[in-house]
């Protein structure tokens, strides 16, 4: 579990994260969502410890990331996987490669056993067949795969996404969500995704936090994001007219 309270992080004059208190949970995926200035991107860098923040703490299943040694830390880092939002994939490794890169940084396993866990993730994301791929010859959906498959090759204890659909057509864009979901559940991560696309959050929120201007404006489930009268969340929400139908169906069956 990931614990924050009372958060505040600002640069120079901008204050970009106002006091935000929250918790992700183990085996559950979650989402941090709001539009574009909301501060979604400096909370998640937060979280893995990019930024620090000016006040409040963040707790990784009771450790408080503060009070911390400098090697504590480094360990902490090593229990974290994150997918980029553009995979960020080395475009001169093969995929196999790319995905043993964070056991060469973490571990000390030798070239067998760092091979057979990449074999191992790689099947579990459907790409037993790719190792020899570079990034370049692999599609859009696949590169997410791969990340994917890199994040999880040390068995982390949580889990970031930073918009891992975006570029992606729907239906792989599905594919890749119900992946997260999966993987979180079946390894009980701490799994936290920042997206701006509904589906995501229809398809897999089961925990969403709402962003605005810093500030937690709402949280809750997908179940109940349609029943809140929150202004700020239900512009967000229904600005796609197939989420103003979805809107007007919870409305008629609260009638």
């Amino acid at each position: 579990m990931i614990e924050v309270k009372g958060i505040h992080k600002s640069f120079g004059d901008s204050h970009i994260l106002k006091g935000i208190s929250t918790s992700f949970e183990k085996g559950k995926t979650s989402l941090v969502i709001g539009q574009s200035g909301s501060g979604k991107t400096v909370f998640l860098k937060c979280l893995l410890g990019l930024f620090t923040p000016d006040e409040g703490t963040i707790s990784y299943d009771g450790k408080i990331y503060s009070e911390l040694s400098d090697d504590q830390r480094s360990e902490l880092r090593a229990e974290m996987g994150m997918v980029f939002q553009g995979s960020a994939l080395f475009d001169s490794m093969t995929i196999l490669e790319n995905v043993m890169f964070p056991l060469r940084m973490f571990t000390k396993q030798s070239k067998s056993e760092m091979q057979d866990r990449a074999d191992f993730v790689l099947k579990r994301v459907k790409l037993e067949d790719a190792h020899n791929k570079l990034p370049s010859e692999a599609s859009g959906g696949m590169q997410k795969r791969v990340a994917i498959a890199r994040a999880i090759v040390n068995k982390p204890n949580y889990l970031f996404c930073d918009e891992p659909n975006s570029g992606l057509d729907p239906k792989t864009a599905m594919i890749i969500d119900n992946l997260i979901q999966e993987i979180t559940e079946e390894y009980n991560i701490t799994t936290v995704i920042n997206s701006h696309d509904m589906n995501s959050v229809m398809e897999i929120g089961q925990k969403i936090v709402f962003l605005k201007d810093g500030l937690k404006e709402w949280e809750g489930s997908k179940e109940n994001i349609f029943r809140t009268d929150n202004e700020a969340v239900t512009n967000f929400v229904y600005s796609s007219e197939l989420f103003k139908k979805v809107r007007q169906m919870y409305q008629e069956e609260r009638s």
